[in-house]
C-alpha cells in the first residue's frame, strides 16, 4: 500500500517539477531568442555589416538566430533531462521521507490492534470455555458454581485493568498536560505509603525539598507504575531504593531493585506496547500486559523528560526519570 502511495506521490512531485521546468524553459527560450535578434539588429549600424546589403544581412541574421536558437534549445533539453532525472530521484526520496512517519504510525497501530485483540481474546476464551463446560454439567454443585464465578471475576478484573490502561494510553496520545511547579516529595510520599505501609520495603534517598515542573496526577501515575514494576519483579522482602536526584536543569528520581534483571537483548524493547521480557522478568503471577512501561514512557515524553533503564541478567535494574525543573517560559525569561 505504501509502496504504491510512494510511486504516486513521486509521480505528482515529478509532474509538478516537469511543469515548472518546462515553463521556465519556455520563458528563457523566448527571452533569449528575442535578445539574440535584438543584439544582431543593433549590429546593422556598423559600417562593415551595412556594406553587405540588405539581402545579405537578412540571410546572415536568420542563420545566426537559427543557430543560436538551436544551441539554446539543445542546452535547455539537456538541462531539463538532467533536472528530471535528478528530480525523479529526489522526488522518490522526499515521497519516502514524507510517508515514513505515516507508515510507522500505521504499522504501530496495526500491531497495537493485533496485540490488544489477542490480549482481550485470551481471557474471553477462558471465560467462555468455563461457562460452556459448567452449563453442560447438569450435576454441578453450588461450590463448583461459586468457583466458576470466582474464576470469571478474576478474568473480568483482568479485562478491566487492560481496558483501563488502553484508555489511558489512548487519552495520552491526544492530551497536553497542564503543568505547574510542585514539590516532588508531595507526589512521592503517598505512592510510598501505598506500597510500603510498614516502611521496610522502600528505601528513600535524597533531599525532600526538590521542586519540579510537572502534572501531579500523571507524575503520581508514573511513580506508581515504576515502583509497582520494581516490587513485582524483585524478591520478596528485598529493598527497593528510590533516589531523588537533581541536575542543573532537571529533577527526577531513580528506582533500583534487585532480582533477575533484564537481558541485554530485551532492553531496547521494554517500552514497546505489549512487550514482555518473559525470559528475564516475568514469572508466575508477575505477568502483566506489557503496557505499564509504555504508559510511563508516554508520561515522561509529555513532560519533555527522559526515561532510561540499565540492567543485566541477575543484576540490579535501575529506571531513571529526569524531568525539566522549570517551564520553557522560565528558561526563555532567564536567557
Amino acid at each position: 500500500m505504501f509502496e504504491s502511495a510512494t510511486v504516486k506521490l513521486t509521480a505528482w512531485y515529478l509532474a509538478i517539477l516537469i511543469m515548472i521546468s518546462l515553463l521556465f524553459s519556455f520563458i528563457i527560450y523566448s527571452i533569449a531568442s528575442n535578445e539574440v535578434g535584438t543584439r544582431i539588429d543593433s549590429l546593422q549600424s556598423l559600417r562593415p555589416l551595412s556594406e553587405l546589403g540588405s539581402s545579405s544581412f537578412k540571410t546572415m541574421r536568420s542563420n545566426l538566430i537559427h543557430e543560436a536558437e538551436a544551441n539554446l534549445l539543445a542546452s535547455l533539453i539537456i538541462t531539463n533531462l538532467v533536472i528530471w532525472v535528478a528530480g525523479g530521484v529526489g522526488s522518490y526520496y522526499l515521497a519516502r521521507r514524507s510517508l515514513k512517519p505515516i507508515e510507522e504510525i500505521h504499522e504501530a497501530q496495526s500491531r497495537f490492534t493485533s496485540d490488544a485483540s489477542h490480549e482481550l481474546r485470551t481471557p474471553l476464551a477462558s471465560m467462555k470455555t468455563e461457562l460452556e463446560v459448567t452449563l453442560r454439567d447438569q450435576h454441578a454443585t453450588k461450590k463448583e458454581m461459586r468457583e466458576l464465578l470466582t474464576s470469571n471475576l478474576e478474568e473480568v478484573n483482568k479485562l478491566t485493568e487492560l481496558s483501563t490502561m488502553l484508555l489511558q494510553l489512548s487519552r495520552l496520545e491526544h492530551e497536553e498536560l497542564t503543568r505547574s511547579q510542585i514539590e516532588l516529595w508531595n507526589v512521592v510520599r503517598p505512592v510510598i505509603e501505598r506500597f510500603d505501609k510498614t516502611g521496610q520495603r522502600i528505601l528513600l534517598e535524597g533531599t525532600k525539598t526538590l521542586k519540579i515542573y510537572a502534572h501531579p496526577a500523571s507524575l503520581e501515575e508514573l511513580l506508581t507504575i515504576l515502583i509497582d514494576n520494581a516490587i513485582k519483579y524483585s524478591p520478596k522482602k528485598s529493598i527497593v531504593t528510590l533516589k531523588l536526584k537533581a541536575t542543573k536543569n532537571m529533577i527526577g528520581f531513580e528506582i533500583i531493585n534487585t532480582g533477575r534483571g533484564i537481558d541485554k537483548k530485551d532492553l531496547p524493547f521494554i517500552f514497546d506496547r505489549f512487550y514482555r521480557a518473559d525470559t528475564s522478568r516475568t514469572s508466575g503471577t508477575s505477568k502483566g500486559y506489557g503496557l505499564g512501561l509504555s504508559l510511563a514512557k508516554k508520561i515522561v515524553e509529555l513532560h519533555n523528560g527522559e526515561l532510561t533503564v540499565t540492567s543485566a541478567s541477575n543484576a540490579e535494574t535501575t529506571f531513571t526519570v529526569l524531568l525539566p525543573k522549570r517551564s520553557r517560559r522560565d528558561f526563555s525569561n532567564n536567557a
